[in-house]
């Protein structure tokens, strides 16, 4: 078509080549076929976003040259013997580790490409209760895949924020301290051009929302405010509230544990229908409410003892299968047709969130895998943001 229009074109008499110019690009319009005549994705239906857990980056524990934990050699900080063993379905396509460059660029395609526009990027605090350790934060393995995000000539495919993990070993404890976490939080991140901003303002999500500093959190509005953000959208895992600082709800994961025992699988549906009915919960603080869909809870390989898990302390949990992509398609259906129904509870442009883009010792992740090459839990998504 564009051969023809343009031997068109150069029938067109006289020289004056603006003129053939605005001629060629009429008649491409109306031919649509244009210079981007590629069809483009249709309007994403949400705003989907996937937490992203760092563990697979730094040194495994157990890899201390002993023969006995030879399967530990090179791996990265949260790998453990059962991964290694029966858990094995779950190692990604790429492998274990997740601290290179082209691996993170890999992922950015694969995230965009099926409908996940941000990675809530889990974010942790140096030193325990006590006042910033800069360094610390910025060498520690469990940021590396952000920064390279960050470095990435690829993200400008998706957006990124912070969840921050400020649980027992991160805790930031003190008006002083959340001061400090806010500057750093301004200064390294909300500045980038592709962090998450909701009506202008950058989005962090608060883990604990019982550990947070009101003086403080109002501190970060107002260093936000000064260093030229309309504010920031402060979101609670669970229990919060505006007078505390809060401006939006969510949850990190969520199952059910009523009733259920240590021994028997249950099946995802389960987990799915809890899921749904904690976004229809009618008690929760008036604020915008920001589904999320936990993909999967199975810690078996980090609850395991004897060496094949950490088995320090960690108590055990009932776990449920792994849902068929066809049933976690409809899982994030019903995350869809909910905010279709509650337009006035979630935020303006949509937003939800999956647990985990790859929390893999836990059970919850997205990334294709040994027992999923092709990635069809991707494209379950996919078929929902996009429409088939």
């Amino acid at each position: 078509m564009r051969k023809y229009l343009n031997d068109l074109f150069s029938m067109i008499p006289g020289k004056n080549s603006c003129i053939k110019a605005f001629i060629l690009a009429g008649l491409l319009s109306l031919a649509g076929c244009g210079d981007n005549s590629e069809a483009s994705e249709p309007a994403p239906r949400i705003k989907l976003g996937a937490y992203y857990f760092a563990g697979w980056a730094g040194k495994c524990p157990y890899d201390d040259g002993t023969p006995e934990n030879a399967w530990a050699k090179g791996m990265p900080s949260h790998f453990t013997k059962m991964l290694a063993t029966e858990f094995s379905g779950r190692t990604p396509i790429w492998g274990w580790r997740d601290d290179s460059q082209a691996i993170m660029d890999r992922q950015i395609d694969l995230a965009a490409d099926n409908g996940i526009a941000f990675f809530s990027y889990c974010w942790y605090w140096a030193d325990n209760k006590g006042p910033i350790n800069a360094s610390a934060i910025e060498k520690d393995s469990k940021h590396l895949p952000m920064y390279m995000f960050m470095n990435s000539k690829k993200n400008a495919r998706m957006e990124f924020c912070l969840l921050v993990a400020n649980h027992s070993g991160h805790e930031i404890v003190g008006t002083d301290a959340w001061k400090q976490a806010s500057d750093f939080w301004i200064t390294k991140y909300f500045k980038h051009p592709r962090y998450l901003k909701v009506d202008g303002k950058p989005v962090i999500t608060i883990f604990l929302p019982n550990g947070v500093d009101k003086s403080g959190l109002a501190y970060l509005q107002e260093a936000a405010r000064k260093a030229g953000f309309p504010g920031v959208l402060v979101i609670g895992c669970g229990n919060c509230s505006v007078e505390n600082g809060f401006q939006a709800q969510t949850l990190y994961n969520t199952k059910p544990k009523e009733g259920l025992n240590l021994t028997d699988i249950y099946p995802f549906k389960l987990l799915s229908d809890w899921n749904i009915s904690v976004w229809n919960r009618t008690d929760r603080p008036y604020m915008p409410y920001i589904p999320l869909a936990t993909a999967g809870w199975d810690c078996r390989p980090w609850e395991a003892k004897n060496g094949e898990g950490f088995g320090q302390g960690s108590t055990v949990s009932p776990h449920f299968s792994r849902g068929t992509p066809e049933e976690f398609e409809q899982y994030i259906k019903s995350m869809a047709e909910w905010m279709d129904r509650n337009p006035k509870l979630v935020t303006k442009d949509r937003l939800g969130l999956i647990y985990a883009w790859n929390e893999i010792g836990e059970g919850g992740w997205l990334v294709p895998c040994k027992d999923d090459p092709e990635g069809a839990y991707l494209q379950a998504i996919r078929n929902v943001v996009f429409g088939k």
